[in-house]
């Protein structure tokens, strides 16, 4: 399958580089579709970790890497996205097995981005 197939396989450790601290260290990433953000503020309700800012009305993740001891607020965040339908635009991805914990509407770990 060729680069350009527009039916290629995303995957998670793909998205974003691989600029981040090492996987030991921080486990889990972010992957936020910020340009299908509305701006309804869940996530800030439910992560200290992200913010709504206030100029444009949208949110964002002061970081993209999370280690365990985050990870909870961050599955919250990311299950209280009303965006996309209820099918939400932040999803926290495992970085060693490449899978989505969150939301995973589709229940067996594939990456839920509509880009």
């Amino acid at each position: 399958m060729s680069e350009d197939d527009d039916t290629a396989v995303i995957q998670p450790s793909d998205v974003g580089g691989d600029d981040g601290p090492p996987v030991e260290a921080k486990p889990y990433k972010i992957i936020f579709e910020a340009n299908r953000c509305f701006g309804a503020g869940k996530c800030a309700a439910e992560s200290p970790d992200w913010e709504l800012d206030l100029e444009t009305g949208l949110a964002k993740p002061s970081t993209y890497y999370v280690g365990e001891d985050d990870l909870d607020h961050h599955v919250r965040a990311a299950e209280s996205c009303p965006a996309k339908k209820g099918r939400g635009v932040i999803h926290v991805i495992d970085r060693r097995t490449d899978e989505e914990i969150a939301p995973d509407p589709h229940g067996d770990g594939r990456l839920s981005v509509d880009w």
